[in-house]
């Protein structure tokens, strides 16, 4: 595995724990100042910028305290000189709501950019299936 891959794996498996911890400076590192995000609630038009990225986690963190699965299942990366794109598929509710649904996913793309010599994640998307 080519050594941008490796470090982009790293960052988003790293993303993913803080994410399950609630660890909110976890979750804000390696995350572009001028983020823009796309999320399953609204707002519809996403969030735009570190701040509102920041403002969008305390609801997920307390669903996440009551017990909520948040796990990466597979992960694929493309990385160029400058920029990269990952998708992965994780699992993502609560244990019941799983056991129900094995198979739904919660789907995840991100856009990447090297700034400094070192990756920082500029979009990220959110969304699960309609079923």
């Amino acid at each position: 595995m080519p050594d941008d891959e490796r470090q982009i794996r790293t960052l988003i498996e790293r993303w993913a724990e803080a994410v399950h911890r609630g660890d909110m400076p976890g979750v804000l590192a390696d995350h572009a100042d001028d983020i823009v995000m796309f999320d399953v609630p609204p707002p519809y038009e996403g969030v735009r910028g570190i701040d509102a990225y920041r403002e969008t986690w305390p609801p997920f963190f307390a669903w996440q305290a009551k017990g909520a699965v948040f796990e990466i299942v597979s992960l694929e990366i493309t990385a160029g000189d400058g920029a990269a794109y990952a998708h992965a598929l994780l699992r993502c509710g609560m244990p019941q709501e799983l056991a129900g649904q094995p198979a739904n996913r919660l789907r995840l793309t991100l856009g990447l950019r090297k700034e400094g010599g070192r990756w920082v994640v500029a979009h990220e998307h959110h969304s699960f299936p309609h079923t």
